[in-house]
């Protein structure tokens, strides 16, 4: 995506800005990282604030307000500190975080943490006051017809617990960029995350054995984790069909060893 740097806002825009702000001393765009017309980390005499926006006229601008009413629900969030339309843009402020992705190799210090945030994570329901598609609807027709609510639940559920949405800072984890959050299973961040893990060098069986310090996941039921890791493959691979991206087959062969192994666990 096309960034639009700080100093190309409209000049209401930025007064928008700053009145929540106060004077802005220097501004940073953000990378690849951010899928955001405009994304940048603000200096002001009172520290550091990330925003991300769009164009008013945008197609997506219902998602930034959206990220923004879940983000103030989300546990081990940013905090929302403000929203503000003008100039013909919608800019929404967040806490700034100091941190770093963290590593998910087996033998990582970010591990325990990870464990700490996901639980803290599945005990968050589902904001009622926002209306999104559940997880199961998000699916639909990857999954068994004959196994409709194994992936039914109420809880808030990010589903994209990528250690780039993550920062590893003094206090714990913090997960970030919750735009594509939905309704879904208290222990499905957990399961998202055992590909993540899988991805990053454990097995299978080590990677559940992480999942399962977290309460939800291990009260899940085991033929609801099966059709979990299964569908998600194949959404994945769905997804590589139709839009290819280079980050992705790693990502797949992560998801498919998975799902063998849960097949495998579950004959």
């Amino acid at each position: 995506m096309d960034r639009t740097a700080w100093h190309e806002l409209p000049p209401a825009a930025r007064q928008a800005v700053e009145r929540h702000s106060g004077p802005v001393e220097q501004a940073e765009t953000a990378g690849n990282g951010v899928m955001s017309r405009l994304a940048c980390t603000l200096h002001t005499a009172s520290g550091r604030v990330f925003v991300k926006g769009t164009r008013l006229d945008d197609n997506a601008a219902w998602m930034y307000d959206y990220e923004a009413r879940v983000t103030k629900c989300a546990p081990r969030a940013p905090r929302l500190l403000w929203q503000v339309e003008a100039g013909g843009w919608l800019l929404t402020g967040y806490e700034f975080i100091h941190g770093h992705h963290p590593n998910l190799a087996p033998g990582s210090a970010d591990l325990a943490p990870l464990v700490d945030t996901l639980s803290a994570m599945s005990a968050a329901p589902w904001p009622e006051a926002v209306r999104k598609k559940p997880l199961p609807v998000r699916w639909a027709g990857f999954f068994p017809a004959d196994r409709p609510h194994d992936i039914e639940g109420g809880a808030l559920v990010h589903t994209d617990v990528s250690p780039l949405n993550m920062l590893a800072t003094v206090d714990g984890i913090r997960l970030l960029d919750w735009a594509m959050a939905c309704p879904g299973p208290a222990w499905a961040d957990t399961a998202f995350s055992i590909v993540r893990l899988v991805h990053a060098g454990h097995t299978p069986e080590q990677a559940e054995e992480i999942a399962r310090q977290v309460p939800a996941y291990r009260a899940a039921a085991p033929a609801a984790v099966t059709t979990f890791a299964d569908t998600v493959c194949a959404v994945w691979e769905s997804r590589e069909k139709s839009d290819p991206l280079p980050h992705r087959a790693p990502l797949i062969a992560a998801a498919g060893a998975w799902a063998t192994h849960r097949t495998l666990t579950m004959a």
